[in-house]
């Protein structure tokens, strides 16, 4: 019976621990601090202990890992793991991303599926069909953001997942696709004012999200913008230029309170070589406790996770990006996205 190892419990980690549950199997669940997971079954045992060093005593060579830890500790448990030849869904967003592991995969026989979220993830694979059915493109924009609902006089923002791997996305430089060459542009730059449908004017500022995108599917230009409340990212830069930013504080401020009412919105808009243009609207405010965020990315990651349970040859040995999965694949993750009451706008996955 193959085990799954979930590493990290936290908004995201919980969610997807939850919808893994209906696949029967067992569960074991590693985090440092037993009080950030709350959920009793019997197929769940709970670990609390330090990720990597539960890794290095692993044996076990069918199992599942899922990989939910923050950052540059989710990619040193990565590099582990793929050294043992295990399989495994990387969900962390380190700057040091996975692919540089595809060697090591490849000779140790690991497979790894790799930033299987919202965005980068879902986002990847909507534009990799697009380039699919429309003979490639030329280019491709991403707009996305998690956020509360109700504005305030201090940040308008509270940290969906780790407030620290929120901060790397403000300092990263951010790297885009323009005239068919990867360039890179300060982080928080082209900051512009958008309309989401469902909430009113917001802005949009360029962050380092395209990820594998950059090497996997080539076009004229490509962007990733991260999407908050007016003022809240030129707040930022004037502390930033001041001198008087504290990121502990930060931390602090920015943590995720699961009274306020939040929701997360995604745009992706992508013009054809065929000359067709695609777009994609995704909307969530959350349900039954689950955060917005925790559950468009779980949802991602969980349906993910089982269909490849199901189909073991859903990725060959080696290190593979969201756009490597299938059209059905994709189709699968849509539908489960709608089926548990995202709003998706945009054109249905044909496969």
């Amino acid at each position: 019976m193959t085990t799954i190892h979930c590493l990290g419990s936290g908004l995201v980690g919980s969610f997807v621990i939850k919808e893994l549950l209906s696949e029967g199997m067992k569960i074991n669940v590693v985090d440092i601090e037993k009080k950030t997971y709350h959920i009793k079954h019997d197929l769940v045992t709970i670990h609390v202990k330090d990720a990597y060093t539960y890794c290095q005593e692993i044996t076990n060579t069918n199992d599942l890992f899922i990989n939910m830890l923050p950052g540059s500790l989710g990619h040193k448990v990565t590099k582990l793991l793929v050294s043992k030849g295990k399989n495994i869904v990387d969900l962390s967003f380190s700057e040091n991303t996975p692919e540089v592991l595809h060697k090591s995969a490849m000779k140790s026989g690991a497979k790894v599926l790799w930033d299987v979220g919202i965005a980068p993830g879902f986002s990847n694979m909507l534009i990799s069909y697009a380039a699919r059915i429309g003979e490639g493109i030329v280019n491709a924009e991403v707009r996305v953001g998690g956020n509360p609902i109700e504005t305030d006089e201090k940040w308008s923002y509270m940290a969906p997942f780790s407030p620290n791997d929120v901060i790397a996305e403000y300092t990263r430089p951010a790297r885009i696709i323009k005239d068919r060459k990867i360039c890179i542009l300060p982080a928080l730059s082209e900051i512009h004012k958008i309309n989401v449908k469902q909430r009113g004017i917001m802005e949009a500022f360029l962050t380092d999200g395209l990820r594998s995108l950059l090497y996997t599917i080539p076009a004229n230009d490509m962007n990733e913008y991260t999407v908050r409340w007016p003022g809240h990212i030129q707040k930022f830069i004037e502390e930033r230029n001041a001198g008087i930013l504290d990121l502990e504080e930060l931390i602090k401020k920015w943590k995720f309170d699961a009274k306020r009412k939040e929701f997360t919105w995604m745009e992706i808009k992508v013009e054809c070589n065929n000359g067709e243009k695609m777009s994609w609207t995704i909307y969530d405010e959350g349900m039954n406790g689950d955060s917005s965020m925790a559950r468009t990315t779980g949802l991602v990651t969980s349906s993910c996770i089982k269909q490849w349970l199901r189909d073991e040859n859903l990725i060959s040995e080696g290190v593979h990006p969201p756009e490597s999965l299938s059209n059905e694949v994709i189709f699968n993750v849509l539908q489960t996205l709608r089926d548990e009451g995202v709003i998706i706008e945009g054109p249905d996955i044909r496969f």
